[in-house]
Parts: C-alpha cells; sequence; structure tokens
C-alpha cells in the first residue's frame, strides 16, 4: 500500500538565535503534527518571516534576542494578527512573566521544562486555551491583583482565587461548593463578587483575564 501523506495540523514560527533549541522545537512540533515550520535567529528574521508567510497558526519565541527584545516582537505580531503565541524564555521572574502575558503571549514556558510541560503548553494554546509553565505559576499567583474596567488593580481574595481556579479547570458551580465544601448559593456569590471586580460576568473571559494577570494557572 502506498502510504498517505501526513495531515499538516498547524504551522508555525520558531524565533530563537541558539540553532540547536530552534531544532529540537521544531522536531518536537513536526511530531505533534506541525508541517510547515518557520525558523528565524532575531527579531529581524522574524519579522521579515511574518511578513513573507502571513500569520501562522503558532508562534514560538525567545524574549531575549540579539536584536532586540521578543516582547516588542510579541506586541508586533499580535497586532498583525498571530493569534497563538508561546514564550519560551531562562527567566522565571514573575514581571517578565506578566509582561509577556500583557504584551499578547498565550503561554510562558521555561526553556528548562520537560518535553511533557512544552508539548502541554502547546496543545493548550493550539486549543485556544492560557498556560503558565507550572514553575512560575505558584510564583504569580502570589500577586493576586488583575486590571479592572477602570484601569485600578482590584484585589481578588484567596477564596476567590480558589473558586476562579476550579473554574479555569472545566468545574461547575455544583462541583466547586462540593470541591471546597461550599453551597452552590455561596459559589455563585464568589462568581458575582469576582464578575464585579474583573469587569465581566463571562466565565470564559474571568479565566482569561485572571490568567492573563497571573492569578490563576
Amino acid at each position: 500500500m502506498v502510504p498517505q501523506p501526513r495531515e499538516e495540523l498547524f504551522t508555525v514560527l520558531v524565533v530563537d538565535d541558539h540553532p540547536l533549541l530552534r531544532e529540537a522545537i521544531a522536531g518536537r512540533l513536526r511530531s505533534m503534527g506541525a508541517g510547515t515550520v518557520h525558523e528565524a535567529a532575531s527579531v529581524t528574521e522574524a519579522r521579515a518571516r511574518a511578513h513573507a508567510a502571513g500569520p501562522c497558526d503558532l508562534a514560538i519565541l525567545d524574549l531575549t534576542l540579539p536584536d532586540g527584545s521578543g516582547l516588542d516582537l510579541v506586541s508586533e505580531l499580535r497586532s498583525l494578527g498571530w493569534n497563538r503565541l508561546v514564550v519560551l524564555a531562562s527567566s522565571d521572574d514573575p514581571y517578565a512573566v506578566r509582561s509577556a502575558f500583557q504584551a499578547g503571549a498565550q503561554a510562558y514556558l521555561l526553556k528548562s521544562a520537560s518535553p511533557s510541560v512544552v508539548t502541554d503548553g502547546v496543545k493548550r494554546v493550539l486549543d485556544g486555551g492560557v498556560y503558565a509553565d507550572p514553575t512560575v505559576a505558584p510564583l504569580l499567583a502570589t500577586g493576586s491583583r488583575v486590571p479592572g474596567t477602570d484601569n485600578t488593580p482590584r484585589e481578588l481574595s484567596a477564596r476567590e482565587v480558589e473558586v476562579l481556579q476550579l473554574v479555569a479547570d472545566g468545574q461547575s458551580n455544583k462541583e466547586i461548593g462540593e470541591a471546597l465544601n461550599l453551597s452552590a448559593l455561596t459559589v455563585k456569590s464568589h462568581l458575582s463578587r469576582i464578575g464585579r471586580k474583573l469587569g465581566t460576568g463571562d466565565r470564559a473571559q474571568m479565566v482569561a483575564l485572571a490568567m492573563r494577570a497571573g492569578v490563576i494557572r
């Protein structure tokens, strides 16, 4: 039998100035279904590839590049219609992580992460989700502040963070209540307060805002 060509699931741009790391990332992405993998070693090369190829399904970028900031590149690609941006960096500094999400990234992974963590993060982003490396997620959760609709930081209580994390995990109000030993009415009350603080009553938007701010994983 003639083997059938493998279906191309997604296209990707990998931006890093270390050739061996780029090759390793590209290989893992191909094993996950990536067909066309564009590579760039600098901001300049990435811009050229981006303009030539148009938005890919995914981009994986380092923050420290020889000719500029990866954060600026994240913002630029986002403005050009790239909707799935993953930062793969060396720094586990919470400020760097928050800055990446604020610039428009959907995931922050560490170069020291295991292949399974990288795969999980990429899959989450390809599915339209947001992901923070498990190593940095606890550091982010210590600062439970999210931007309010009036540009004033709003503080979420520890209990509200717990409730929102369970919402992000896909649990219903009843399941959240059982997990936290709360009534369904109390869970609903917590979600109402969270909604007021975040300026939205939509569960998906609540989760997205909190993930972007690094409050939940």
